[in-house]
């Protein structure tokens, strides 16, 4: 994955009012502004200067072109001086890409010994970007405002999470996801309207026989085997038994062969998310848990039990935090440990990302009590420590509501030695039995798309775009709150649908 394949464009508003000179500056200092926040090297996607707008005719033309262009994913605009608002109208109407208000000005201070009347009539923004920002109020138009000196290092952190939020939903919109199976059987919340998500939130789901996958398996070569194994032994520690000439070797070896036929389909198909399920694996010999570990790694998104909205979800996280440290990986509740502010063991069968290991990874091959296959290798080991954000995205009926709750991983209190699976072990904000405790009233998974790299701000941004709601279980966070917190929203969205 890459973010260098976007773009973001910068459109400055002004109007004919003051005279041709008065553009011409504020073309000079929107430039300037642009080509500061590239060589600044702040902000993950470039920044491209599209004009200066001064009439309705010139604002409908520069957004149609962002909607038809495709490396732009989002339009950054700023009024410069003052931009009468209705002529924004129609382009706003029209407009399909995310957009962000930067409240700012071109000097930092005021030049109190030297300010006149033309320097005030030039330097609007104060009072230029309130016009601009009732007309998206009125409108009810989501957008991001972000508020600074557009050189303070705030400003640009900002600006950066909200260009992340972007190009993961470009990614979302075109999100193919295979399921491998169906859903767990009568398991309800992993489950959901596949029409509306993909109207609402832009994936696509596709039914992918596990015979077909099964066959592409049958047809691995020795040799595709052989190569994978050695990138393998280079990157992992092995247990004895799974080690080359060991007992257990074998199951290695069927691993390896899973993770060439995945790996070949989701190329083939243009999938960037998939699920598999215990329920269903027919003609495989094991559970595909090294390779859904493996392919995580490389930015897929993965949903255990056919949970293809958590997939979906882990996908948009790794989009997000492209190039940056900490990991990202799909988890589920197993075991509370009720000791202080209390703690959760995050773990799943087989299925944790790598990228969140705080050690390196070992490949071990244990039985697995359900599904009826061969014992399957799998990559153990502990995450590390640091704060995290864990996220999910429910079918309310008649909406999809994302939960998000900051947490704090830590170090186990003590090895161990019989879970022989990938594991993380974190306290929720502000404790586990008031998170646990919301996460429950709003309906949450017991799945959900963990990251290290993130924070809630880039879910609200993720929200805002996508038009879902967004519950945040925090530090602050209490029962009372949070409750009439779903009252007043579930008043909202029966009011505005």
């Amino acid at each position: 994955m890459s973010l260098q394949q976007y773009e973001i464009w910068f459109v400055t508003g002004a109007q004919l009012l003051y005279g041709g000179e008065t553009v011409k500056q504020v073309e000079a200092h929107s430039k300037a502004m642009v080509d500061g926040f590239n060589k600044m090297k702040k902000l993950p996607i470039k920044v491209v200067y599209k004009g200066t707008v001064n009439s309705a005719t010139e604002i409908t033309e520069k957004f149609q072109a962002a909607n038809h262009t495709e490396k732009c994913v989002g339009i950054i605009t700023w009024m410069h001086t003052f931009s009468p608002a209705k002529m924004w109208i129609h382009g706003l109407k029209i407009l399909q890409k995310p957009i962000l208000h930067l409240h700012t000005q071109f000097q930092r201070e005021i030049p109190w010994s030297e300010i006149d009347m033309d320097f005030m009539n030039l330097n609007q923004s104060a009072h230029g970007d309130r016009e601009f920002g009732f007309i998206m109020a009125r409108m009810k138009k989501p957008r991001k405002i972000v508020v600074g000196h557009w050189e303070d290092n705030d400003v640009h952190e900002r600006m950066a999470v909200w260009m992340r939020v972007c190009a993961a939903w470009t990614d979302a919109k075109l999100m193919r996801i295979l399921r491998f199976g169906d859903n767990m059987n009568n398991v309800a919340v992993t489950d959901g309207d596949r029409v509306e998500a993909e109207m609402t939130l832009g994936y696509h789901v596709d039914y992918y026989p596990v015979g077909d996958l099964a066959a592409v398996v049958a047809r691995t070569t020795d040799a595709e085997i052989e190569s994978l194994l050695a990138e393998y032994m280079a990157q992992y520690d092995f247990a004895h038994e799974a080690a080359k000439n060991g007992v257990k070797h074998v199951q290695v070896r069927e691993a390896a062969r899973i993770e060439i036929a995945l790996r070949k389909i989701l190329q083939e198909t243009k999938a960037k998310a998939f699920t598999t399920s215990f329920d269903a694996l027919h003609g495989l010999n094991q559970l595909p848990g090294l390779a859904s570990q493996r392919l995580m790694n490389d930015g897929y998104g993965f949903g255990a039990e056919g949970d293809w909205k958590t997939a979906a979800l882990v996908r948009t996280l790794k989009v997000m935090a492209t190039g940056l440290p900490g990991g990202t990986s799909f988890l589920e509740d197993y075991v509370y440990h009720f000791k202080g502010k209390g703690g959760s063991l995050q773990a799943h069968m087989l299925e944790i990302c790598p990228s969140i290991a705080g050690h390196k990874p070992r490949v071990e091959v244990h039985p697995l009590g359900i599904g009826g296959k061969a014992a399957p290798a799998r990559l153990v080991f502990t995450a590390h420590e640091g704060a995290g954000i864990a996220a999910t995205i429910v079918d309310m009926g008649n909406r999809f509501r994302m939960i998000v709750n900051q947490v704090d991983c830590m170090k186990p209190e003590s090895d161990l030695p019989k879970l022989p699976v990938a594991r993380a072990f974190w306290t929720p904000q502000p404790d586990l039995k008031t998170a646990a405790h919301a996460w429950i009233l709003a309906g949450g998974t017991h799945h959900t798309a963990f990251s290290f790299s993130l924070t809630s701000e880039y879910f609200e941004d993720y929200a805002e775009i996508a038009g879902i709601e967004m519950l945040l279980i925090n530090s602050e966070t209490t029962i009372s709150d949070f409750r009439d917190r779903i009252k007043f929203n579930d008043v909202y969205y029966a009011l505005n649908n």
